[in-house]
């Protein structure tokens, strides 16, 4: 028994110590891969966090892209991104989940050129904002606001650039926090009252990324939460203390910036104004790579003599960007993990949705004066359907061709899980009311000229439906002074009417039936009118009016002919297209008229008589090359029409070879060709060179149209300058005429 016993307490030991060593296995075939996990380099538990900071540049800053690449095929994590001003743009679409490749494609896919252009385009304006080209042509617009001229901040607004952003980080859009985008980040602005960096962590990211690049006296600051910030390079270029604060133990630095002039490189007042840009942002700059060690990698792309306005360099900065981090392959190899465990570390970064968002309500952010109605109704976004970005732009397009808002950018919001559509409409804090001027001027050279030059107050937003009313002073050969309103009768401006009155002069030459110059007439008096249209979209207008005028005309030049009163009253019918990208140097699209006048002495004129009228001009362009061609014909149809209400030709690039309406009578036609190459492009100042081929005249039967015609043309040279277009220019006809020509104002005129 008590060996029993013994035999019994002995089995029960092994039993236990079997047991116990079987757990202790299980535990550490248990632990083994716990251990394994722990140790995995991608793991930023146990491996140092890595912040990514890219410097600002301007287009310099393409060259992260190519860091970029590299750091993807080296199999590097990136914990954090820290970007400013360029830096801003590349960090903060990666750290929306795009990767090196697809921003690398959108860098090269974009118009720099035209994203820094901040005038909507001329199609996307309404038909009563085009015609604004008609009147006065310096392109600054300044206002007037209580009492002072007010001026833009910067010469560059930015909506384009915004409307791209917005595309961009549409599948972030509605992540408010930062911390919670696929990798954490982080914008550097600053605060232009203070000077003092600015940290962006949360809120709209397309409008943070904006506020960090906003170059003061280039781009217009962005205003986030009562702060008029502009770039962050101003207070920290290159944010590796960001980078830190927000946790990195290591960070990988690209900076771009271009350092300073030498002193033989400061020749101007703009190489000065640079190169003090240029000091606050090195000087910052030093003192955060400073404090780098040497677990960091700090990358110098040699960006060379690419400026930070060489946008259209893009494409080469971003291989010497590749270059550049390939060269420090070395220190960057120690934070390389393996394919697996970096295949890990990108799944468990909240990947981007790459669905256009489901809109489930649409809401207007309205800071203007006109109804919000005015903006909703040009959204055409349907509820419960995908965004369609692409109607979405044509539709903000068509609201910032109102021209009275500084910016119109939208955003995807979230609320209570579901989607929506944001539209911020900001109008220009310089207005509502803006000032036009501008000088027209047409020098035959040895004949008569025309010159005027004149400023035209337009005050906007009178009402909720966008009313508006304008006065306008014109002094030198055609004095005037006047003004008008305009109405329209529903928020999408589709009708509308208008009245105006003033008073004017013009001068017309009067000519015999065999077209002998007698004498040119200044005629002056009261001018008024009330119409009622249509606006088709933005191309296209239907007008039904009354015009009349009460005036005297008295001989200005030539041979003594009696002076004279008139009245004039007719009602006309007017049908007009206007889709031309420019009346100054238009590349493609066409601009033209026809018009019915019925003139009787119920309306208050002197003469019966009707009218017809017919203008267009198409342009086509291929290259740097712009061909035109146009044709006007205008008929009085019983030939009684009185001096002031006949047609005028002759002048440059209208008949050439003769002088300023040097033609009048009852009917008159012109068919032409112009033909345009760009030979400098600025933006302050183009340069073309064209020739033209006319053939046109004027007749006092209507019997004789087409007859005797006069073959014209002419060799010129313009230049698109900040006070309008200016041409110079030779013509000739083969009758014989010769002229030299300085015009300052529109190429074609409808």
């Amino acid at each position: 028994m008590k060996k029993y016993r013994v035999y019994a307490l002995g089995h029960m030991a092994r039993g236990a110590v079997l047991w116990i060593s079987v757990f202790i296995g299980v535990c550490f075939l248990s632990i083994v891969p716990l251990a394994s996990a722990a140790n995995d380099p991608a793991d930023t538990v146990t491996r140092p966090k890595i912040g990514l900071v890219l410097g600002g540049g301007g287009a310099r800053g393409a060259a992260h892209v190519g860091v970029l690449k590299v750091l993807e095929e080296m199999h590097i994590p990136v914990d954090y991104v820290v970007g400013t001003s360029m830096g801003s743009i590349v960090g903060g679409l990666y750290a929306s989940g795009m990767s090196a490749e697809e921003i690398d494609k959108e860098m090269r896919a974009m118009d720099w050129d035209d994203l820094f252009l901040d005038s909507p385009p001329r199609e996307n304006r309404t038909f009563r904002r085009k015609r604004d080209d008609d009147f006065y042509t310096v392109k600054v617009k300044p206002g007037l606001k209580d009492g002072a001229l007010k001026v833009p901040y910067a010469y560059i607004r930015g909506q384009k650039l915004d409307m791209e952003l917005s595309r961009l980080t549409v599948p972030v859009s509605s992540v408010s926090n930062y911390d919670q985008l696929p990798i954490p980040y982080r914008a550097v602005a600053a605060d232009i009252e203070t000077g003092q960096e600015v940290i962006m962590s949360s809120g709209d990211i397309a409008r943070s990324i904006r506020a960090s690049m906003a170059v003061p006296g280039a781009f217009d600051p962005v205003e986030i939460d009562g702060k008029i910030l502009v770039d962050g390079g101003i207070a920290n270029n290159v944010p590796v203390s960001v980078a830190h604060a927000m946790g990195a133990d290591i960070v990988i630095v690209v900076d771009v910036g271009s350092g300073l002039y030498k002193r033989d490189e400061i020749n101007d007042v703009v190489d000065v104004t640079v190169q003090l840009t240029n000091l606050l942002f090195t000087l910052n700059t030093r003192n955060q790579l400073a404090s780098l060690t040497e677990r960091d990698v700090l990358i110098r792309p040699p960006l060379g003599d690419i400026g930070g306005g060489s946008f259209n360099r893009v494409t080469e900065a971003i291989p010497i960007g590749e270059s550049a981090a390939r060269k420090m392959a070395q220190s960057l190899s120690r934070y390389s993990i393996s394919p697996e465990a970096y295949a890990r570390h990108m799944a468990n970064r909240e990947q981007r949705d790459k669905n256009a968002p489901v809109i489930n309500f649409v809401r207007v952010n309205n800071q203007s004066q006109v109804g919000d109605a005015v903006i909703a109704q040009r959204i055409s976004a349907k509820i419960g359907q995908p965004l369609d970005e692409t109607k979405l732009k044509e539709d903000i397009g068509s609201i910032y061709g109102l021209d009275i808002f500084q910016t119109v950018t939208y955003e995807v919001v979230e609320e209570d899980g579901k989607k929506g559509l944001q539209i911020n409409a900001k109008e220009k804090w310089w207005g509502p009311g803006y000032i036009q001027a501008g000088v027209e001027y047409a020098n035959s050279v040895g004949e008569d000229s025309l010159f005027n030059v004149g400023a035209l107050y337009t005050r906007t937003q009178i009402n909720e439906l966008n009313g508006e009313w304008r006065v306008a002073m014109q002094l030198g050969d055609e004095p005037a002074v006047g003004g008008d309103i305009y109405q329209p009768l529903d928020p999408l401006n589709r009708y509308f009417v208008t009245g105006n009155l003033g008073y004017v002069t013009r001068l017309v030459g009067q000519f015999d039936d065999d077209g002998n110059k007698l004498a040119r007439y200044k005629l002056t008096g009261f001018d008024y009118g009330l119409a009622a249209g249509i606006n088709i979209e933005t191309w296209g207008e239907a007008r039904l009016g009354y015009a009349g005028q009460n005036g005297d005309a008295e001989v200005n030049i030539g041979e003594r002919a009696p002076d004279f009163d008139f009245n004039t009253g007719y009602t006309y019918l007017r049908l007009s297209t206007d889709k031309l990208d420019s009346l100054y140097f238009p590349r493609h699209g066409h601009a033209g008229k026809v018009e019915v006048r019925v003139s009787r002495k119920e309306l208050g004129a002197d003469t019966e008589f009707e009218q017809l009228l017919f203008n267009y001009n198409r342009a086509y362009s291929w290259d740097k090359n712009t061909l035109i061609g146009g044709l006007v014909l205008n008929t009085t149809l019983d030939d009684d029409a009185p001096l002031q209400s006949e047609f005028a030709s002759g002048g440059f690039l209208r008949l050439s070879g003769l002088s300023e309406r040097e033609l009048s009578g009852q009917s008159a036609g012109l068919a032409r060709l112009i033909y345009m190459r760009s030979v400098k492009e600025g933006r302050f100042l183009s340069g073309y060179m064209g020739a033209s081929l006319e053939a046109g005249n004027v007749w006092q039967k209507r019997s004789d149209i087409f007859e005797d015609m006069i073959v014209g043309g002419s060799a010129f040279i313009g230049f698109d300058t900040p006070i309008g277009p200016l041409y110079l220019g030779y013509g000739l006809t083969d009758h014989g005429d010769k002229s030299f020509y300085i015009n300052l104002g529109p190429l074609i005129r409808n």
